[in-house]
């Protein structure tokens, strides 16, 4: 490990750590430089996107930030805050922002450009208070991480800086790019980016090093070169990942490639400049009086070590071409498996009509009103056919009824053009309340087009089922040329075996032949008993994750990619904070049940426990009828949770302080609280480790944070439960969340 160079020793350069040492390693990643905070800071616009809607990656719809504020008040302060010139300025009006108004619905906005301002300021500790407020809401936004994992590297606190670059790293993958920046712009800044959570793993790892002997520092200092030669290819132009660099370089004995980035870090200049000068000094056995001159012709000879990356880091598909074969090859060899799927809602997602399918009553006469008293669709059955009829300009137009949609809680319907394309009604048979209603009015922002059922005859995109609903309602969708929803097509209605496990027909070539093998757990039919918790839900996020992007492929795919090892897209969603307001609540946890994978994600018990949807659910169980959620232990539903918590059902009282029979007791009814708005219903939130949290419910009220405590204890005030809960234990840190604090 000793390359027998002066100062090179892992222990006398960095191990002992002397005061110029560790001041020298302290410093050693700099603040995000001024440059990228300004453009993190140009969060001028966002988008505002409907929910329960397919959302296709290459279309944007543009609204202001300001379209999320009734408040007039706000509306004016924002303004203030958005156009402010300058770190300083917008430090302050941002602040400014903050006291007034603790409750926006925009405080995860404001705080997150009151926490980059005051990093840009180096006021590091205030940016970090400010960062740990907006991540508590919006735990999901990397540009702060990145600007939060360096701020906090550049305090030392080398933990919870690596733990957010890993999380920035996972979110830099999995979201696109954020609406305020070109596609353009974003290339240029999503390396940089991803290259400042290198260089803080870098450092994390080679500061692990510095205390650790063996076979253990060994790795950790391999660790850290891997992360910081990623970082240089990132970014060739990062000073602090050069550096790093050249001392992990030297420590390994690679004395040519500890020259070549130490004299990058030189060519950098500034104080990190000054510094591998020094070290570059001892490795060449130069006296420490060379001039400044001399020194930069000895760098001059050196040669540059950093390549830039082709581009941003994203995983390479496998390519292999797929094959499907339809569920019904399936019946032969899974007859109780396919006779199961076949009567859950899955499989009738999308249907043709049949009298013995439909649920609602279209009786003659039948009147639907809107919510002013306006008459707005009449119904009806002609020549054995159901119909509705919407007004236009010239009176009221009929629409046959040909299609079905869902029918678990509610159904929809759907006519079909004579070129093909097929638009869904606005209006909805809820077969819970038994009664007719306006779908979209309940769940678009107002003003969007589809809130107008009256607008219904244009027969425009935004009612078009190829467009927002086949993606999820049918099977191996493919789109024709120019997106034109006539030349949409698809293998089978509703979701299929194949959706789930994959293009399966050479497996069932090889079952009839009777010579199957083995293959590998993702290749179609998926084993779903032995692939990760995140793939597991990357399979099931297709359709209930409403962030998730559609991404057309070569030959049309829609909702498969024509790759046999990756026959789903790897999970790309709109960022969260470009959806209407009214996807969550204030304090930021899901509302709208079309989120429910992304609700899930953000729990311990996935990101932690590794469990995933099939911990609780069975997308094929025996009762699929009487069990419409597909649960797993549907009579005792603690099993689910006690299936991996099983000590705490030993002292239940204990654990929950009400009595062990009582609906107090139950793990849902804390952890999973009906705080999701589903229609007619509330759903319990599947965030799961969510625990009450008297902090946002006495900043936001009850209705804007609703607290599971106040849901059964309804006739107690805020206060109450705020002295409540402050008798409790304190809850270990949530590890779902990233480190702020």
């Amino acid at each position: 490990m000793d390359p027998g160079l002066p100062g090179w020793r892992l222990r006398s350069t960095v191990g002992a750590m002397p005061p110029v040492a560790r001041e020298t390693i302290r410093t050693a990643i700099p603040w995000v430089r001024r440059a990228l905070l300004s453009v993190l800071l140009s969060a001028a616009t966002a988008l505002s996107q409907e929910v329960d809607t397919v959302l296709f990656r290459s279309a944007d719809r543009a609204y202001t930030v300001l379209d999320q504020l009734t408040d007039p008040a706000q509306r004016r302060d924002l303004k203030a805050v958005l156009s402010a010139r300058g770190p300083e300025r917008k430090h302050r009006f941002a602040e400014d922002f903050l006291r007034a108004y603790p409750d926006s619905p925009l405080l995860a906005s404001v705080s997150d450009i009151a926490a980059k301002t005051a990093i840009d300021l180096g006021d590091l500790a205030r940016g970090v208070r400010h960062a740990a407020l907006s991540l508590r809401i919006l735990p999901e936004n990397p540009l702060l991480l990145v600007a939060l994992a360096d701020a906090q590297a550049s305090q030392g606190r080398i933990g919870p800086a690596a733990a957010n670059a890993r999380r920035a790293l996972e979110y830099l993958r999995s979201f696109a790019k954020p609406a305020r920046f070109g596609r353009a712009a974003w290339r240029d800044v999503l390396p940089g980016l991803q290259a400042t959570c290198r260089s803080v793993l870098g450092r994390a790892a080679l500061q692990d090093a510095i205390t650790s002997a063996g076979a253990r520092r060994l790795r950790l200092l391999r660790s850290a070169e891997q992360e910081l030669v990623a970082a240089r290819r990132l970014d060739p132009r990062s000073a602090s990942a050069a550096y790093l660099l050249g001392l992990v370089s030297g420590t390994l004995g690679r004395v040519e490639e500890a020259k070549g980035n130490l004299a990058d870090a030189v060519r950098s200049g500034g104080p990190l400049g000054v510094r591998a000068a020094d070290q570059l000094r001892k490795i060449l056995g130069l006296p420490d009086e060379l001039s400044d001159d001399a020194m930069a012709q000895v760098v001059a000879g050196i040669p540059h070590l950093a390549r830039p990356a082709n581009g941003p880091e994203r995983a390479q598909p496998s390519m292999q071409p797929t094959r499907y074969s339809g569920s019904e090859s399936c019946r032969a060899c899974h007859r109780e498996v396919y006779d199961s799927w076949e009567r859950t809602g899955m499989a009738r997602m999308f249907r043709p009509y049949s009298p013995d399918a439909n649920i609602g009553v279209f009786e003659n006469g039948t009147q639907v009103f809107s919510e002013e008293g306006a008459e707005i669709a009449r119904l009806g059955t002609a020549s054995g056919r159901p119909f509705m009829e919407f007004r236009d300009a010239s009176g009221w137009r009929r629409f046959r009824v040909d299609h079905l949609i869902g029918s678990k809680w509610q159904q929809g319907y759907a006519t079909e053009l004579p070129d093909g394309r097929i638009h869904v009604f606005p209006i909805q048979y809820s077969r819970i309340e038994r009664r007719w209603l306006n779908f979209w009015r309940v769940i678009d922002p107002p003003g969007t087009e589809r809130v107008d059922a009256g607008a219904f005859s244009k027969l425009g995109s935004a009612t078009s089922y190829q467009l927002h609903c086949a993606s999820c309602h049918t099977s191996q969708l493919r789109a024709g040329a120019s997106m034109r929803p006539a030349n949409f097509d698809f293998e089978e209605p509703g979701v299929n075996c194949e959706m789930c496990h994959g293009p399966s027909a050479d497996h069932a070539e090889a079952a009839a032949r009777g010579r199957l093998g083995r293959v590998p757990a993702l290749a179609g039919p998926v084993r779903f008993g032995e692939v990760s918790a995140q793939e597991y839900v990357g399979v099931c996020g297709q359709c209930h994750m409403q962030s998730n992007l559609v991404e057309i492929g070569p030959n049309g795919e829609v909702n498969f990619t024509g790759d046999a090892q990756d026959f789903h897209s790897p999970y790309m969603g709109r960022p969260f904070d470009e959806f209407s307001t009214k996807a969550t609540h204030g304090d930021g946890r899901f509302r709208e049940t079309t989120f429910i994978g992304e609700s899930f994600v953000r729990s311990a018990c996935h990101r932690v426990g590794g469990a995933h949807c099939g911990s609780c659910h069975n997308p094929h169980p025996p009762d699929p009828e009487s069990n419409p959620n597909s649960l797993k232990h549907r009579d005792d539903p603690d099993r689910m949770c006690l299936q991996c918590h099983a000590d705490l059902g030993l002292d239940l009282a204990g654990h929950t302080r009400h009595a062990p029979e009582s609906e107090a007791s139950r793990c849902t009814s804390c952890h999973m609280p009906r705080i999701m708005h589903a229609l007619l219903f509330d759903a319990p939130t599947h965030r799961i480790d969510d625990i009450p949290d008297a902090e946002m419910t006495a900043r936001f009220g009850r209705d804007r944070s609703p607290n599971a405590c106040l849901l059964c204890h309804a006739d107690r005030s805020v206060s109450w439960l705020v002295q409540e809960l402050a008798r409790w234990p304190v809850p270990r840190a949530r590890e779902t969340l990233p480190s702020g604090g």
